[in-house]
């Protein structure tokens, strides 16, 4: 029996994690895609409460990578990205130490810059409003503001406002967005937010030989164009896919970014290109190719977040891809196989150009905040 009433009237204006939907929201495709979705979710939740029984810590294993992959409910998720991260272990061995923070020398120019950007960070989500009971912008005011005293080579940088706040939604607790952030800047993505924004520069540079060597025509169109991979990804990779993809999309790749690392972000990148490539082959001049980075990053690839997973899965040479469990876990004859590149490429690649290309990238790329002025 069909339910009644239209999708826009089924499906909440408001989703679970505060954020408006927007006016040109594909309602129906929506609900038909959590209908399925929502029996996925369902059995996953299932699985990791059975795993998780008698409490304690998240170890890295096997079996717990194989079921992040697949997914970490919501009500777990906090939890698990906390474990696999060291964020626990770090918060384990330094009591108080981030309500010291909080109760240190004030910064006048730190604090000012981070004050600027509480109104701009998800001016499209209802917790985040001067209105909201509570108001999450004090919770990531202070969190932003015990990260640049904790990490001073880092200070404040544009773009964590969006990681902070989404860690803020999640968790639920100042102290654990802290140390998770701390997990993202200071050991997963080294170097990523520090004034010469190498680590950024770098991976930059990388996905470019990954494309080059797994999509050559893209690489070829790039050149002839003459588009420099900053313009088109940068944002991907500052704000790892936040206010760029849907936000269980996101949430998706951040479980497994907090349990396997930067690789993650090149098998986002990847998919997505590969996935479109025919698509930004005909584009015809630098705004072209800039406006259709910008269109692969929308549409129901990247909202039905589940298959973009699967696709995304096997992106290393021995992963076996993610599959639906069930009977119709075969892949269609006509799916388009996930990306694959040498296994360790993107990590040995990524040392080569650290070393032989520091010079070029600092050249070729601008300083921090002028990059903030062109993206933010």
């Amino acid at each position: 029996m069909e339910p009644a009433g239209r999708p826009r009237d089924r499906v909440p204006r408001i989703d679970p994690y505060g954020f408006e939907r927007p006016e040109d929201f594909d309602y129906a495709a929506y609900e038909e895609f959590f209908s399925a979705y929502l029996v996925i979710l369902t059995r996953r939740a299932m699985k990791w409460s059975k795993l998780l029984k008698g409490g304690g810590g998240v170890q890295k294993s096997g079996t717990v990578k194989r079921y992040i992959r697949k997914g970490v409910p919501l009500e777990h998720r906090a939890h698990v990205w906390m474990g696999v991260s060291g964020a626990q272990a770090r918060m384990d061995q330094n009591p108080g130490y981030y309500h010291r923070l909080l109760q240190g020398e004030c910064c006048g120019r730190l604090e000012e810059a981070i004050r600027t950007d509480m109104n701009r960070t998800f001016p499209d989500n209802v917790k985040f409003r001067k209105s909201a009971d509570p108001c999450l912008q004090k919770t990531l005011y202070n969190v932003l503001v015990a990260y640049g005293r904790h990490n001073q080579g880092v200070g404040y940088c544009q773009g964590m406002n969006f990681i902070a706040g989404y860690l803020v939604l999640i968790t639920k607790s100042e102290e654990k967005s802290f140390w998770l952030l701390d997990a993202l800047v200071g050991r997963i993505l080294p170097d990523y937010y520090s004034p010469a924004m190498l680590g950024l520069k770098t991976d930059q540079e990388v996905l470019g030989e990954l494309v080059r060597t797994k999509l050559p025509a893209v690489a070829a169109l790039m050149d002839r164009h003459g588009v420099l991979w900053t313009l088109v990804v940068s944002r991907w990779f500052i704000c790892l896919f936040v206010d760029v993809l849907p936000v269980e999309t996101v949430l998706r790749i951040w479980d497994c970014l907090f349990s396997e690392g930067s690789k993650i972000l090149f098998r986002v990148a990847l998919t997505l290109i590969k996935h479109h490539q025919a698509f930004i082959l005909e584009a015809s001049s630098v705004a072209d190719t800039c406006e259709r980075f910008k269109e692969i990053t929308r549409g129901s690839f990247v909202t039905e977040c589940h298959t973009f997973m699967q696709r995304m899965g096997g992106a290393r040479s021995g992963d076996a891809a993610v599959t639906p469990e069930g009977p119709s876990a075969c892949p269609s004859p006509t799916q388009q196989p996930p990306v694959c590149f040498p296994s360790g490429f993107a990590l040995s690649a990524r040392v080569r150009y650290t070393s032989e290309s520091a010079c070029r990238c600092l050249a070729a790329f601008p300083p921090r905040d002028a990059f903030s002025a062109v993206w933010f």
